[in-house]
């Protein structure tokens, strides 16, 4: 029988709220080249001669906001599922995050140690929709830390248009969508438009026109604008949303040429163009962290409400939900090329 293990790998987060450690995990990312991608020693003027130095203070307050008696929610959630997910499996899976503990090298180190030799390893990057600064930084930093290792494995495809998540994601909001809903809004994290074009391999068709998204193309393998858009109308169509009745905005920006419609700006126009009771969920996201928690559930309520909103609902990630558990089983039994 093969010798299979999992490990599911995350953004991560500070070590605690405290300033200093917010300020270590912003440096960690924000120095990322796939995350920041300008030359070296750009990056690090702007980052540790600019945005770290009023940023990690900001950014304290808000984790303070959020932080639970376990810790990170995003960890502490991103456990739970890793925890579901072995139960629902039989095998050994792991947890890392990208930035922060437990790292991919420790990740990998302590899953390795509980389940010994393996013939297939499989890596999940928990981001449904392909970036730069999410799946493809995951990919990079796996390949380092297995290179030399005698493991083979694998990389989970995006799976913005999988059955089994869209099916529990548009449970999840069946669930929570209250009757006199008038709107719901799709809120994923920015990127900046350079990051889609990048990873154009046609070099000529992503946010060339305004319909590129919906002209197939080779592009759309990694065009995270492309598979967002793809979640919505998934998700909608189970719903059986009327196309006025849902919409899509980014939030999280960090900078110009971000892609557009923001978030923060659709809170304050839906309200003046008579949407009052809204409902926003953030696909982007498998598991509540700081971008839901706090920057949606917490200040685009207070954004929305102060703009003439009567109602605002969050809807909650998928976190630990035993529908989403079953699909991302299913996913890691999906098969994939093998990588050495």
């Amino acid at each position: 029988m093969s010798r299979q293990a999992v490990l599911l790998v995350n953004l991560g987060s500070p070590a605690s709220p405290s300033t200093a450690d917010v300020r270590a995990y912003l440096d960690e990312f924000l120095m990322d080249p796939y995350v920041l991608d300008v030359p070296t020693l750009v990056r690090a003027a702007l980052v540790r001669g600019v945005i770290l130095r009023s940023r990690p203070a900001k950014s304290a307050e808000a984790y303070a906001k959020i932080w639970t008696g376990e810790g990170s929610p995003l960890v502490v959630i991103s456990e739970h599922a890793r925890a579901a997910l072995e139960a629902r499996m039989g095998l050994p899976v792991g947890l890392a995050m990208r930035y922060g503990e437990p790292s991919i090298v420790h990740g990998i180190e302590a899953l390795l140690a509980r389940a010994g030799e393996l013939d297939d390893l499989v890596v999940v990057p928990l981001y449904p929709h392909y970036a730069m600064a999410s799946t493809q930084t995951v990919e990079v930093a796996v390949d380092a830390a297995l290179a030399g290792k005698n493991v083979p494995y694998r990389f989970t495809p995006p799976f913005y248009d999988d059955p089994g998540y869209l099916d529990a994601l548009a449970g999840s909001l069946r669930a929570a969508i209250p009757a006199d809903t008038q709107f719901l809004l799709f809120s994923y994290h920015g990127i900046p438009g350079r990051h889609v074009r990048k990873l154009d391999p046609t070099g000529s068709h992503c946010l060339r026109s305004g319909d590129c998204c919906e002209r197939p193309s080779a592009a759309w393998a990694k065009c995270y604008r492309h598979q967002v858009l793809t979640t919505m109308h998934g998700v909608a169509e189970r719903l059986g949303l009327g196309e006025n009745e849902y919409g899509f905005a980014f939030q999280s920006r960090l900078g110009g040429g971000w892609l557009e419609p923001f978030t923060d700006k659709e809170l304050v126009a839906l309200p003046a163009r008579g949407v009052t009771k809204l409902v926003v969920v953030c696909p982007s996201f498998v598991a509540d962290c700081l971008e839901t928690l706090e920057e949606m559930e917490m200040r685009g309520r207070e954004t929305f409400l102060a703009a003439g909103g009567e109602s605002f609902t969050y809807v909650p990630c998928l976190n630990a939900d035993p529908v989403w558990i079953d699909a991302l089983a299913a996913l890691c039994n999906k098969p994939a090329t093998v990588l050495a």
